[in-house]
């Protein structure tokens, strides 16, 4: 590999938020990420708020994997036990892989946090069509433990020993 290949390259990244009851005011774990993404160096691609419905969140994900113009989608909410709860359920149909090791190392990290209550995390990842997504519970906590403790650093082509920049469209 040549040495451009490991220098940071910013990535467009699309933020979902799946809420009953947020809006753009109150939405501070999507605000967290994006203000996170764009920190870090990386373009913010889109960024939608969308009801706990696996098949509008589906809707909204597909179109995201089918883009051109997304590399990787962070979506927060929707993770939990409630009847309502059901993000898992929306993008894992979608995945031609599932990166097993997120929501692994998520909950591991999670449980130095906040003890045994990260068994009801649901965090899950995967691969479509060249696109990597990331599920985190809906709280800010979560998704700045899912962005600085693994995201941002999978997110950066100069980490090694690897990440998932080679991999992304």
């Amino acid at each position: 590999m040549g040495h451009a290949a490991n220098q940071f390259r910013p990535a467009n990244i699309a933020v979902l938020t799946v809420s009953d009851t947020r809006n753009e005011e109150t939405d501070t774990s999507g605000g967290y990420l994006v203000d996170a993404l764009k920190e870090a160096g990386h373009s913010l691609a889109d960024k939608q708020i969308v009801v706990d419905d696996i098949y509008k969140i589906r809707a909204i994900i597909s179109q995201w994997i089918a883009s051109d113009d997304v590399q990787v989608v962070m979506i927060t909410g929707g993770t939990g036990f409630t009847s309502r709860d059901s993000t898992p359920e929306a993008i894992k149909p979608l995945f031609d892989k599932e990166v097993e090791g997120f929501g692994e190392l998520f909950r591991a990290i999670s449980y130095q946090e906040i003890g045994t209550s990260t068994i009801q995390s649901r965090a899950v990842g995967g691969f479509a069509n060249n696109t990597v997504i990331f599920g985190m519970p809906g709280s800010t906590g979560a998704c700045r433990t899912g962005w600085t403790k693994i995201i941002r650093e999978q997110l950066d082509a100069s980490h090694k020993p690897c990440n998932f920049m080679p991999h992304l469209g």
